[in-house]
């Protein structure tokens, strides 16, 4: 277990760059095995979940050069075969299940373990089936695998009963190598939707829509590998944008893409601080006490729920009363025990979570359940009185780059502790 311990009620002030996003990062490792030669990603983070899906891609064939100081991922397909990823590797976290998409489409084949990922509540795969199945597949469940296979898949129009993010995608990578004409309807929206098909396309394929509720992907016969960025981590941003308020700090954020993150923003200004917006960065002034505003996660354009957790710590030290509620994930309050254990006054009532702001919170003893979680403790223990022991950092870890680097440089102290080792 890694452990941070944080002593808090200094005010974080300075610049950091804002790393690729995890969730546009692993579906275009992914993406890259539909492709044949060789596809390299920039602004690729080094984080837990990136180096479980190069491995995953090395068992399947591929050969994946690994450059952690500029952050590029170089991957080369044309060992791949058909097979089993390795399925200790795969159960452990959600977007292995990409992978039953590009085989399937590519190899005419695919297994993957039911997927992992962090106990935030219930998120089945029905549609993931519904969709492969419109296109032609066999999909069934075999003692915790995904198995499907087709001869060829071929156009269909699916409509998504949810907007589901991973659906959208999966439903998108299959069809790019299907024979016809694909019709998503009621897809998600968000920025890495719209990344991974701008990938496929670079790659020679034909998708459009993107963005929209409505995707029209054309098949193509075969894809060429290609060179893309990885798009900023809109959540990575918004959490230090959250820490530089609570901390009544002023951050600036390089490497970020401002309009994807319109709604923090306007939750921020309507709580009271200052945000500055500079081209490809933002700047974060936080101005005394917070206000008690109201948030309802939404899919993208809403108030991204990857966000709530740090939303949540913010308005629990605000002049006033919130309520927040989680429209996606039932399991998404499980942090607000550890916050209460810091002096937070928080009530949890079916989907929404009543919070009454106090004046201050108390370094405590807290452990992370998951990696949005763990962000809300930080800065919990970034704002408090005394000093803070996180553990279980490591889930946090699978979401956030160079998490202690970045916290030393805006002024932060902390110690990061590995099996008793002091690394940070």
């Amino acid at each position: 277990m890694t452990t941070l311990t944080i002593r808090g009620g200094r005010p974080l002030k300075g610049t950091i760059r804002v790393s690729g996003r995890k969730n546009a990062t692993l579906p275009l490792i992914a993406a890259s095995l539909l492709a044949e030669g060789t596809s390299r990603l920039e602004n690729v983070p080094q984080i837990h979940d990136v180096l479980v899906y190069r491995d995953l891609l090395i068992g399947l064939g591929a050969r994946v050069d690994w450059d952690p100081v500029r952050g590029v991922l170089t991957i080369h397909t044309d060992g791949v075969r058909p097979g089993e990823p390795d399925y200790h590797l795969a159960s452990s976290i959600r977007a292995s299940y990409y992978l039953l998409g590009v085989m399937l489409t590519r190899y005419g084949e695919a297994s993957v373990p039911l997927p992992g990922g962090d106990k935030i509540g219930t998120r089945p795969v029905d549609q993931h089936f519904k969709g492969l199945r419109a296109l032609g597949a066999e999909v069934w469940l075999d003692r915790g695998m995904i198995r499907a296979r087709a001869r060829r898949l071929r156009g269909a129009s699916v409509y998504l009963d949810v907007v589901s993010v991973g659906a959208t995608i999966q439903v998108m990578l299959a069809a790019s190598l299907a024979e016809g004409t694909t019709v998503i309807q009621n897809c998600a929206r968000e920025p890495h939707v719209v990344a991974v098909a701008n990938f496929i396309n670079a790659c020679g394929g034909k998708v459009s829509g993107a963005g929209t509720d409505t995707i029209r992907v054309r098949g193509v016969d075969r894809l060429t590998g290609t060179v893309q960025t990885v798009i900023p981590d809109d959540i990575e941003a918004g959490t230090w944008m959250m820490a530089a308020v609570m901390t009544g700090g002023d951050v600036t954020l390089q490497n970020v893409i401002p309009t994807h993150l319109t709604p923090i923003m306007a939750k921020l200004r309507e709580a009271g601080a200052e945000v500055y917006e500079m081209g490809d960065a933002v700047r974060v002034v936080g101005t005394g006490r917070p206000r008690a505003v109201n948030v309802k996660t939404l899919p993208y354009p809403g108030f991204p729920t990857d966000a709530q957790s740090q939303m949540t710590a913010l308005l629990s030290l605000a002049d006033g009363t919130s309520y927040v509620t989680e429209t996606l994930y039932e399991d998404r309050f499980r942090f607000v025990p550890e916050l209460v254990r810091m002096g937070a006054n928080i009530r949890v009532e079916g989907r929404t979570a009543i919070v009454k702001g106090v004046e201050r919170l108390y370094g405590a003893p807290v452990e992370a359940t998951d990696i949005r979680a763990g962000a809300a403790l930080i800065l919990a223990g970034l704002a408090a009185e005394g000093e803070t022991t996180i553990y279980g950092l490591e889930h946090v870890q699978r979401g956030y780059e160079k998490l202690e680097q970045k916290l030393l440089a805006l002024g932060a102290q902390v110690q990061l502790e590995r099996q008793g080792v002091a690394v940070g």
